[in-house]
């Protein structure tokens, strides 16, 4: 479920079982934030300060308990600055991310993500793509024959482009910022099948992906936001993991490309096509009765920590929705969301979003969780960053189960 942001002073107490005056004390300590409300006699509590005090009390007493349980959506196990997720809503760096999705450029939500300021986007990336990633472009065409899936082709140019950046070596974080900007634009040079000039990425989709239609550019930047980062997930977790050890962003990034290829996380989108390939729109309602009936799982539905829906499908399908009307992608959509209502009592996640998209738009199969990649890199970067400047690396001990010496 998602989490309560703010909790009254009667709530904290109770929820940490102390007196009103034990709650000041821990503010006036520094244990707890609290904040003025419109009632001038009231203050509120941040509800995620609570939850840490009473992480630490049972780490007290369990300490095993709590550290298995944090990998598991459990506790929050790493401070970061980046994302917050609350109250069926998420926001990078403080803004509403649905609010950056509709009026910035996925460039600016980079530079957001990375050094906390927009401005920077135009600095970041001013420089085209290099004459080095056109003569990978070039290598990427011959290989075509290989009929390697976008995926595929990230995780087979990157490791060689890597070799040939001696730059990405400086993790100070304006450093890091450059070297993201210039892994992000040959990732979308790649993915897209073009090195065109200095446009932005969204651009550089559309020209390579759906170059007849004049709004893919607009839908394709909102998905790159959406999906941009979404606090400790899986990839990101991994990416922090890899910049702990002070590998460079090309490494951070191929162990993100690793992690998101799982069935569990950005590969879902795969399971998420098969479904909807499998009938014409009138009968997605059928496809999706007979695998409940065999006891299958429906890929696209539910998200715990958006037990109301999942806000950046509800946008991305919207938008989708008012350019496609009539597009047989977003009918068949639509039916499997109803579907999936009266079925299941589940809403669509983003994974089902971004597949939708890109059956709207007629892209090969494995475009989606290519964007998906694309978008989540400036995900990966901003945590590199982070983890740079903690200058801690991330080493977990593991509770030993096995055979006694």
């Amino acid at each position: 479920m998602a989490s309560q942001r703010y909790l009254s002073a009667k709530e904290a107490a109770e929820k940490l079982n102390i007196t009103a005056a034990t709650l000041y004390a821990y503010v006036s300590r520094g244990l707890l934030r609290s904040e003025a409300t419109d009632d001038k006699r009231q203050r509120r509590y941040y509800a995620e300060d609570v939850d840490k005090l009473l992480t630490r009390r049972e780490a007290r007493r369990n300490p095993d308990s709590v550290a298995k349980d944090a990998l598991q959506w459990g506790a929050p196990v790493l401070e970061s600055s980046i994302t917050l997720i609350a109250d069926g809503r998420f926001y990078y760096r403080g803004h509403d991310a649905l609010e950056l999705a509709q009026t910035a450029s996925a460039e600016e939500v980079a530079a957001l993500l990375w050094l906390g300021d927009r401005s920077e986007a135009t600095r970041l990336f001013e420089n085209p793509v290099t004459a080095h990633s056109y003569e990978l472009m070039l290598l990427h065409l011959e290989m075509d024959g290989a009929h390697l899936s976008p995926l595929a082709m990230l995780q087979t140019f990157l490791p060689v482009a890597a070799t040939d950046d001696p730059g990405a070596y400086d993790l100070r974080p304006q450093a890091v910022a450059y070297t993201g900007a210039r892994i992000l634009r040959l990732m979308t040079s790649i993915v897209a099948g073009d090195v065109p000039e200095n446009v932005s990425l969204a651009a550089m989709l559309q020209r390579g992906w759906a170059s007849d239609d004049v709004q893919a550019e607009r839908l394709l930047n909102t998905a790159l936001i959406l999906c941009a980062d979404h606090e400790l997930n899986v990839s990101a977790f991994a990416a922090r993991t890899v910049a702990s050890a002070g590998a460079t962003p090309y490494g951070v990034v191929m162990g993100g490309l690793a992690a998101m290829q799982g069935y569990k996380h950005g590969g879902h989108t795969v399971r998420v096509e098969a479904m909807l390939r499998e009938a014409a729109p009138s009968a997605i309602r059928d496809v999706i009765a007979r695998r409940l009936q065999r006891g299958e799982f429906i890929p696209g539905f539910g998200h715990k920590l958006y037990p109301q829906g999942d806000p950046r499908a509800a946008l991305l399908l919207t938008l989708v929705k008012d350019a496609y009307p009539d597009s047989e992608a977003v009918q068949r959509a639509e039916a499997a969301v109803k579907a999936a209502a009266d079925l299941l009592r589940e809403a669509p996640t983003v994974d089902f979003a971004l597949v939708t998209l890109c059956d709207a738009l007629s892209l090969p199969e494995g475009s989606a969780i290519a964007l998906f990649a694309l978008a989540r890199t400036m995900g990966w970067i901003g945590h590199a960053i982070e983890q740079y400047s903690d200058g801690h690396m991330i080493r977990p001990r593991a509770l030993y189960r096995g055979e006694q010496p």
